[in-house]
């Protein structure tokens, strides 16, 4: 990182590894643009631009861009979502730092831009499954998933690559996504929770997995107790749900690799 002005955080390193070389790269949400002055100045990508909604964030990375020296190859604009892009600006796209349904309705908004974008690196710290869910409907493969801990937080970290034939793209979400091959013990689990879960994550196992999971167990418990306190008809149903919910996950735990804690 020496040069670049750019001092990053562990997980915005890990999103920089996972830029392709020589890429066309757009951040979305950039803040105060340290991850695209970071890539500009060590030379990984051959243009760059900084995206975010907000004027203070903006200006603030106009100045890093200028400090760093780098206004001839990182742009800075403002504006919603991908609308800061023309088609044909980027081929690989950042959106990280914000929640999973914000990543998809910018995804869903991006229309024209997305066209000769083959690379997302996204990181949404809620509604994972969406954004899954998003790109597997959207011809675009899973092929990097990570947890990332963090001052105390676990980050989901996701990569996706466009796969134009829409056969091609079903055949390899339908690998991606088969039960049977990520924990043939619990080839039962739901497809919805698999994109909850995370279908490289729960081929990974780990401790950082383990622990998010069985902190999500415990969230989920807390909220079965409370709904047994409600007299409404259709509690008792809602609380089968949850259990069933909770006991699938508890099987993925059980299937997965992975040393206790």
């Amino acid at each position: 990182m020496e040069g670049t002005g750019a001092k990053l955080s562990r997980r915005l390193a890990a999103l920089a590894e996972w830029v392709p070389q020589g890429a066309r790269f757009a951040d979305i949400g950039t803040d105060h643009a340290l991850l695209p002055v970071y890539l500009a100045g060590t030379g990984r990508v051959r243009s760059a631009v900084a995206g975010d909604v907000n004027a203070g964030p903006v200006e603030a990375a106009r100045r890093q861009v200028e400090e760093a020296g780098l206004t001839g190859l990182v742009s800075v604009r403002q504006g919603d979502g991908l609308s800061v892009l023309e088609p044909g600006d980027a081929d690989a796209v950042c959106i990280a730092g914000m929640g999973g349904s914000l990543i998809v309705r910018l995804l869903e908004e991006a229309g024209g831009r997305l066209e000769g974008v083959r690379t997302l690196i996204l990181s949404p710290h809620v509604a994972e499954d969406a954004v899954r869910r998003w790109l597997a409907d959207h011809r675009y493969v899973l092929d990097r998933e990570l947890l990332l801990e963090e001052d105390g937080v676990i980050y989901t970290l996701l990569r996706a690559v466009a796969e134009p034939d829409p056969a091609q793209a079903a055949r390899r979400n339908g690998e991606l996504y088969d039960a049977g091959v990520l924990a043939p013990c619990a080839a039962s689990v739901s497809l919805d929770l698999l994109l909850e879960m995370g279908p490289l994550l729960i081929r990974q196992g780990g401790n950082a997995f383990r622990r998010k999971w069985e902190s999500e167990i415990a969230k989920r418990e807390q909220i079965i107790g409370q709904m047994r306190l409600s007299s409404a008809p259709e509690a008792a149903d809602k609380i089968s749900r949850w259990q069933a919910a909770v006991a699938d996950i508890r099987e993925v735990l059980a299937c997965m690799p992975g040393e206790r804690r």
